[in-house]
This record gives structure tokens, C-alpha cells and sequence, in this order.
């Protein structure tokens, strides 16, 4: 089955099924080395001559907005067109969630703005940390204003559950797309959540899908890493807990080896077989992938000629089926006061 490249996400805008990510290239990520972000800019301006025009961040990314925004101001000179789709997020900070309102709304989506260099955001996903702090739809409703005002196009969410995801659709809020975790070690979005949204009308955009960099042939064959001494940056910290909760390190190393075989089948590479993988899932628009220099631009590109076919998806499905489920809900776990998962978490980012 042929993945299309692009997905029309809400009525006349469309976006990449493949988004380039930003998370990686924010302060506090890396934990070993500095990042060349010139080569970094090579590379998002790169992907969109490639026609992966879709990028993520944050307003929480430390310094991954002006990144951005550079980024676009850049295509701009160079084209002469604004041709950059920039989905970002709202995260209020978890110690301002009780006092948040209309104010702190607009202050937060116009740094947005400026940081970008965009009259309008493309996308906003609003995150909230904590459900028992009120507010959380009436919050989502201020976004709504912000978008009659027109400087928000399409509204979204990220990292609800699929109760809370109800509740503002029921309250009426147009949530186009929620962003959560989703790949072949953390399959939560199968029990409930797509089923929602296949019924709302409501697209996955996912992360986590190579899972940080773990779901690549370099770590084939390769011992457990003794903690997170062993590990360059956050992401893999963080993967390498979901890893350990799921199949284990065993388990990881019999998929790595399925899913490369797989893609030796079609000339393409194991991480364009965990991507093509959730591109095949109920309710997915996009995956996003991070990209931190020019080297996986070639790789990107790979992505759309990994088609999978059924039986694959089956056979991996199949092998992932004698295997434990992350417990609960999308962002359940890391959203557990105390819980190693939610320990790498920073909540308080947003007005940094």
C-alpha cells in the first residue's frame, strides 16, 4: 500500500506526513556536545526543497522558535513566498495552570508569533499538565478566540488522553490533530484513542516514532547501556525507560532484526520501517521526525518509497502482540507524580 506524501489535515491546509521536528535541536537536549546548528538550518532548508515543508516545536523548545523563525525568513529570501507550515505548541507551565487566563493566552501565542516571524501560527497544540487544575477547556476556548482573530489557523492538542480530548471536543473546541507518542514500542494509542478519533474526525500526529534514535541499525546487536551516563541526549533517556517497560532489551534486539530484514526486502532502511509502520495506522496524518543535521535528509526521503504491505504490518504486529503494552493512556505514565517516566520531564518552561 502506497503512502501519499501529503495529508489535508482540516479543509485547505495541508501538510507533509512526514514533519520535521525541533525538540532535538533545544537547549538542555543534548547531553553530550554541542549541535552545529548551521548545519541544522542546511537541513530543514534542505527537507522543504524536498517538499517536507511541515515543522514542529515548541514554545517550551528553548530556543527552537527563533530557530524557526530564522528558517522561514531565510525561505522567504530565497522564494519570495511564506511556504513553511510551523505547527507549535501552548504549554502553559505547570505552576501557572490555576491562574491562567485570556491575558496569559494571548501574551504566550504572540511571543509565539514574533519568535516564528508569521502573522498567523499554522497550528497550536495545546498541552495541559495537570487535569485536576480547572481550566483546561476554558483555556482551549481562548485559543478559539485567538483564532477568530485570526492569528491561529487550526487548533490542536498534545499529549491529551482520550477522556479529556472528548471533553473538549464535546465542549465544541475544533481540534484538528492530537500529538502523542506512538510507535512499535508504545502502542497506548491502539486502546482507545484512535477509535475516538476516527469517530470526531480527529488525526494522530506522532512522535517517538524512531523512538529517539533506539529504532536504527546502530543499535543492533549492541548491549544494554548501563544508565543514562551511556546515553548522548533526553530522548534516549526517556526511550530507553519505554524500551524497558515494553519488550525489553531482548524483545528490542528480535524487532530490530525484523524490521531490518524487512527493509533490506525494499531498500530502505529499519527506521524507514518504524515510520512507514505508524504512517499505517488508524487516524494518523503525520509522524514527525527530529532532525538534527543534513545527514538525515537522504534518510527522509526514503521514508515514502518503504511502502509496507499488509502482511509486513501483520508480521509485525504479530510479533509485538507477545509483548507487554506501556501501561494506561497516551502521557499516562508521564504524567505520574513520583514515576520514572515522568522524571525527565521539565514542566515550568514556558515563559523562559
Amino acid at each position: 500500500m502506497t503512502v501519499e506524501r501529503r495529508f489535508e489535515l482540516t479543509e485547505g491546509y495541508s501538510i507533509s506526513r512526514v514533519i520535521s521536528g525541533g525538540w532535538q535541536l533545544s537547549d538542555g537536549h543534548a547531553l553530550k556536545g554541542p549541535l552545529d546548528m548551521d548545519d541544522a538550518k542546511k537541513a530543514f532548508l534542505s527537507l522543504v526543497d524536498e517538499g517536507f515543508d511541515t515543522f514542529d516545536c515548541a514554545d517550551i523548545y528553548t530556543g527552537v522558535e527563533n530557530f524557526i523563525g530564522e528558517v522561514t525568513e531565510e525561505r522567504k529570501k530565497i522564494t519570495g513566498r511564506d511556504d513553511i507550515r510551523v505547527h507549535t505548541k501552548f504549554v502553559p507551565d505547570m505552576d501557572a495552570l490555576a491562574s491562567v487566563d485570556y491575558a496569559y493566552v494571548e501574551r504566550i501565542v504572540t511571543r509565539s508569533l514574533k519568535r516564528l516571524r508569521k502573522e498567523r501560527l499554522d497550528l497550536v497544540q495545546f498541552h495541559w499538565w495537570d487535569y485536576g487544575v480547572p481550566g483546561y477547556v476554558e483555556t482551549a476556548s481562548h485559543l478559539v478566540t485567538l483564532k477568530n482573530k485570526g492569528l491561529i489557523a487550526n487548533i490542536a492538542t498534545t499529549n491529551y488522553d482520550t477522556d479529556h480530548l472528548e471533553e473538549l471536543l464535546d465542549a465544541g473546541i475544533p481540534v484538528a490533530s492530537n500529538q502523542i507518542q506512538y510507535s512499535v514500542l508504545d502502542r497506548r494509542p491502539e486502546r482507545k484513542m484512535a477509535d475516538l478519533c476516527l469517530k470526531r474526525g480527529v488525526k494522530l500526529i506522532c512522535y517517538g516514532s524512531l523512538a529517539g534514535g533506539f529504532l536504527a541499525e546502530k543499535w543492533l546487536g549492541s548491549p544494554k547501556p548501563a544508565g543514562p551516563k551511556e546515553l548522548d541526549n533526553r530522548s534516549l533517556v526517556k526511550y530507553s525507560l519505554v524500551i524497558e517497560d515494553s519488550l525489553g532489551w531482548d524483545g528490542y534486539q528480535k524487532l530490530l532484526a525484523m524490521m531490518k530484514e524487512i527493509g533490506e526486502s525494499k531498500g530502505c532502511s529499519l527506521s524507514n520501517v518504524a515510520s512507514g509502520y505508524v504512517l499505517r495506522k488508524a487516524a494518523v496524518a503525520a509522524v514527525i521526525i527530529g532532525t538534527r543535521s543534513s545527514r538525515h535528509v537522504e534518510s527522509n526521503k526514503k521514508i515514502f518509497s518503504c511502502d509496507l504491505t499488509d502482511d509486513e504490518v501483520r508480521r509485525i504486529d504479530n510479533f509485538l502482540d507477545g509483548y507487554p503494552v506501556l501501561a494506561g493512556e497516551p502521557f499516562e505514565l508521564e504524567r505520574e507524580l513520583g514515576g520514572k517516566h515522568r522524571g525527565i520531564m521539565k514542566v515550568n518552561l514556558a515563559d523562559v
